[in-house]
């Protein structure tokens, strides 16, 4: 199997005004591209900035467009029954024709369910409002016919061949694969009651076999996975920020109902599936989740270690530089090297 590429997961959960959040996003991305990283994923959420504070991605990563000049940008998810299908086409549409055709277009059922209220929306009936705006949605960015004769404009292009749907389910890799979509495999996910302790890959390999077994003849796979992943030049660090920041993450879950077994660091780690340490560490905890080598991408992010932002900085050269090639995982930039050894 090919090598995957790689991606870098921003969340907005520094300690700061929203305006500055915002900037030391954007500076990360920054930072990736030079690294060489090819995609930056967002994820959007509404009213909690605990939870991440981007309620609109679109703006977002329009800025972050103008600030990168490869880097290709993504949304990681939109929360598609609170949206309007059509305008979620439009924004998506003028932001990839801003940014040089560099974005991809994530969407999920979402998400908290006290964030639906405000919307109007009854988050039981979020699966069948997500089937029916998914439809309209692609209807559009096809050129279609989207009532009393209106077609999208400016048009969808080929952003209607860049979507990914993200699912916790075998069922949800189904519909992602029917329609020939990439697939979002969450850095974690509930393990079921009878299971606690089970591997994240227990939990994914079946939605992988689901996803694959339904994508069209022809059609390529697209598998991101994304993980939790904290390098740092000194273990010591990088378990200062895990007690922190894995100790908020187990009570946010638990809250929401979930069993989160353990309580001590080591059991957080392991129960989060979080890979944190040296270069050396991080590529061995990776190297063992057996998931990760059916993927075509690696995103990473440091949520919910949540470190400093000058740490995520190092997290991040320290993955492209060390972590990667230990595991063969490839940079943009070597990919280009190595292509152009190949042709020479």
């Amino acid at each position: 199997m090919t090598a995957p590429t790689l991606a870098f997961f921003t969340r907005l959960l520094d300690d700061a005004p929203a305006a500055e959040r915002y900037r030391l996003a954007t500076d990360q991305i920054r930072h990736a591209e030079r690294f060489g990283i090819g995609r930056a994923w967002v994820a959007q959420h509404h009213f909690r900035a605990a939870e991440g504070g981007l309620p609109s991605p679109f703006v977002f990563l329009a800025h972050a467009a103008a600030a990168t000049t490869e880097i290709r940008l993504a949304t990681g998810v939109v929360t598609l029954p609170l949206e309007d299908a059509v305008r979620v086409a439009e924004d998506a549409t003028v932001a990839d024709l801003l940014s040089n055709g560099r974005i991809d277009l994530g969407l999920g059922s979402g998400g908290t369910p006290s964030s639906f209220t405000p919307f109007g929306v009854d988050v039981k009936d979020k699966a069948a409002l997500y089937e029916e705006k998914l439809s309209l949605l692609l209807a559009a960015l096809r050129g279609h016919e989207i009532g009393a004769g209106n077609v999208l404009y400016p048009s969808g292009g080929t952003l209607g061949e860049r979507i990914w749907q993200a699912t916790f389910s075998a069922p949800g890799g189904t519909r992602a694969g029917v329609h020939g979509h990439g697939l979002l495999l969450s850095r974690t996910q509930p393990r079921p009651a009878d299971d606690l302790s089970a591997p994240l890959s227990r939990l994914q390999e079946p939605i992988v076999d689901a996803y694959l077994e339904a994508l069209p003849e022809g059609v390529a796979p697209r598998v991101t996975a994304s993980r939790t992943v904290f390098v740092a030049d000194d273990r010591a660090d990088a378990l200062r920020f895990a007690e922190i920041g894995l100790r908020r993450a187990a009570e946010g879950f638990r809250r929401q109902g979930q069993t989160i077994p353990g309580d001590s660091l080591d059991d957080l780690i392991v129960g989060l599936d979080t890979h944190l340490g040296t270069p050396e560490e991080v590529a061995a905890s990776l190297a063992a989740d057996a998931t990760l080598s059916r993927a075509t991408e690696i995103a990473f992010q440091v949520h919910s270690v949540d470190a400093p932002h000058d740490f995520i900085l190092r997290s991040i050269e320290l993955f492209a530089a060390e972590v990667a090639p230990a595991l063969g995982w490839a940079t943009r930039d070597r990919e280009l090297a190595s292509t152009r050894k190949d042709t020479a």
